[in-house]
C-alpha cells in the first residue's frame, strides 16, 4: 500500500488554518509583521503555499497588507470585525430560530454538557478549552439549522471576533457568557422561540460591546 503526496492545495490549506490559529490565539498579535519566508521556514513550507495562505487571510480581515511596503496582523478593532458581527450575529439568530423547533431533549443535554466545560475552563483560567466549549455550544443550533450556506458563512467570519473571545473569556465577562448560555439554553428547551433568539442576539452583540 503507498499514500498519495500532499498536494499543494492542501499544503495551502494547511498553512492557512496554522496561521489563521496563530492569530486568532494571539499567538501572532495585531500588527506582528508577517513575512512568507519567516513563516515558510516556521511551517516547513515553501514560500508559495505560504503566501498564498496571507491572501486569503487577507480577504477574510485578519490580516492587512500594501504592496512593496507591509503585511501585518490586523488590528482587532477594525471595520472587518464590525461588519463580520453583524453578519455573524444574524446567522445566528437565524439558526437558533430555526433549532427552537427541532431541538431533542439530547440537544439540550450536550448544550448544559458544553456549558459545564466552559464555566470549568474559565475557573481554571483555561482560555483556549473555554472558546473550544463555547464552540461546541454554538454549534449544535448551527448544526440543527441544516442550512451548510450559513455554516460556512460562519466558518469564515466567526475567527475574526474569536479574538474578542480569547480577551472576554480571560476576563471576569466571561462570566456573564455563563449566564446567557443558561438562559439561551433554557429558551430552546422551553422552546420559546423569541426569548432564545434575543438572547444570542445580545451574546454577539456584547462581545464587541462589554469591553
Amino acid at each position: 500500500m503507498s499514500l498519495s503526496k500532499v498536494t499543494r492545495p492542501l499544503l495551502r490549506d494547511e498553512a492557512y488554518e496554522r496561521i489563521r490559529h496563530a492569530i486568532v490565539d494571539g499567538t501572532l498579535p495585531p500588527g506582528t509583521p508577517l513575512r512568507d519566508g519567516d513563516l515558510a521556514d516556521q511551517l516547513g513550507l515553501s514560500k508559495a503555499p505560504v503566501r498564498e495562505a496571507l491572501r486569503r487571510l487577507a480577504d477574510d480581515g485578519l490580516v492587512e497588507s500594501k504592496p512593496q511596503s507591509y503585511t501585518r496582523v490586523s488590528e482587532v478593532m477594525s471595520r472587518d470585525v464590525i461588519d463580520a458581527r453583524q453578519i455573524v450575529r444574524v446567522l445566528h439568530e437565524f439558526a437558533v430560530r430555526e433549532a427552537a423547533v427541532r431541538c431533542r431533549p439530547a440537544d439540550i443535554a450536550a448544550m448544559r454538557a458544553a456549558n459545564d466545560r466552559f464555566a470549568k475552563a474559565i475557573e481554571a483560567g483555561d482560555v483556549e478549552a473555554a472558546v473550544q466549549a463555547d464552540d461546541e455550544l454554538h454549534d449544535i443550533p448551527v448544526r440543527l439549522a441544516g442550512n451548510a450556506a450559513v455554516a460556512a458563512t460562519l466558518d469564515r467570519y466567526t475567527p475574526l471576533l474569536r479574538r474578542l473571545g480569547h480577551a472576554r473569556f480571560s476576563s471576569t465577562l466571561a462570566w456573564n457568557s455563563v449566564e446567557r448560555h443558561t438562559r439561551l439554553i433554557d429558551a430552546l428547551e422551553a422552546r420559546d422561540t423569541e426569548t432564545a433568539v434575543s438572547v444570542i442576539s445580545t451574546i454577539w452583540t456584547d462581545l464587541l460591546e462589554d469591553r
